[in-house]
């Protein structure tokens, strides 16, 4: 049995000051956004409440498919991989960037060089290659291969979509096979969703076609996903058949808003190659904000009986 917890969409707040400098950018749209929306929803105490919820359940892998800040400014950056280190060590949880992790050119950079520990592969350089070409990357813990891409680039104002490239598929596809060869349970890690209509036009992913393609030519088990900010459920057809393509509500969304409240996903898998069992529970924040509660259990592999009910744990503020 191995279970395995996920994340995303944390936009770490509240804003730092900025400078006019950083504002004369893509930045003031954000920056008005979040003064007129998110942060009356984006709570931080609602974040603290789901991760200590999910450390009780004990997972033996987090993975967080990206959105860390708001803006990207160096700050935000630095205070984001502060917050990773205190949550957990780099060989337990695995990140991948989202669109506001690169919000303005050179933004992507600073962030994966940052957050790198908590990116790179089993065959990555130890150190920060000062390169773009990090992704995809390819860890294994315990009987999962999790290979993590970016869609992460910087984007026009009024602007959120993704960019998946062509060399980044033939690589991702190279992966997954290797994990088959390993009998590896394979998890892909993406922050935006690689399924059309999944997101508005001006936040799509560009390259769902090649993705789609390096999952039918690898093949996979489950891919996870963000950026929606949705609790879904979709199947991405492949030549190896269907894959379950889970996204989850923000992290740190509160009670009020147009988007459902905060959540995570708890995987238990059990099984081996051919005959694998996934359960997947979702814990929510309840109505009154006040605690984390089961909301949902789906069986995406297997069968219900070869895997056993989550305990009936909440906690209250």
């Amino acid at each position: 049995m191995f279970t395995f917890a996920h994340i995303s969409d944390i936009h770490l707040g509240p804003l730092p000051r900025l400078t006019l400098r950083e504002l004369a950018s893509k930045r003031i749209t954000g920056f008005i956004n979040w003064h007129r929306n998110r942060r009356k929803h984006l709570l931080v105490n609602t974040l603290d409440l789901l991760l200590s919820d999910m450390r009780l359940r004990g997972p033996e892998h987090l993975m967080i498919t990206g959105d860390l800040v708001n803006l990207a400014t160096p700050i935000e950056i630095k205070l984001a991989g502060e917050w990773l280190e205190s949550i957990g060590k780099p060989l337990e949880t695995t990140v991948v960037p989202g669109n506001h992790d690169a919000y303005v050119p050179g933004a992507h950079h600073r962030s994966v060089r940052e957050w790198y520990p908590f990116i790179a592969g089993d065959d990555s350089p130890e150190d920060w290659p000062d390169e773009e070409h990090v992704f995809p990357t390819y860890r294994r813990r315990g009987p999962i291969a999790i290979i993590g891409c970016s869609t992460s680039n910087a984007t026009l104002p009024f602007s959120a979509g993704g960019y998946f490239s062509a060399r980044q598929a033939r690589e991702t596809a190279n992966l997954l096979k290797r994990a088959k060869q390993d009998g590896l349970f394979r998890v892909v890690l993406i922050h935006h969703p690689p399924i059309r209509g999944a997101a508005p036009s001006h936040k799509r992913m560009i390259g769902i076609r090649r993705f789609a393609a390096a999952l039918s030519v690898g093949g996979a088990e489950l891919v996870l996903h963000g950026h929606t900010h949705l609790n879904t459920v979709y199947t991405l057809k492949t030549h190896h058949g269907d894959v379950p393509v889970v996204g989850i509500a923000s992290a740190s969304q509160g009670p009020g808003g147009h988007k459902p409240p905060a959540a995570y996903n708890l995987f238990t898998l059990s099984g081996k190659p051919g005959a694998w069992n996934l359960a997947c529970d979702r814990y929510g924040l309840t109505e009154t904000a006040d605690a984390i509660a089961h909301e949902q259990r789906r069986i995406l592999w297997g069968t219900e009986e070869a895997i056993p009910q989550p305990p009936p744990l909440t906690l209250d503020l």
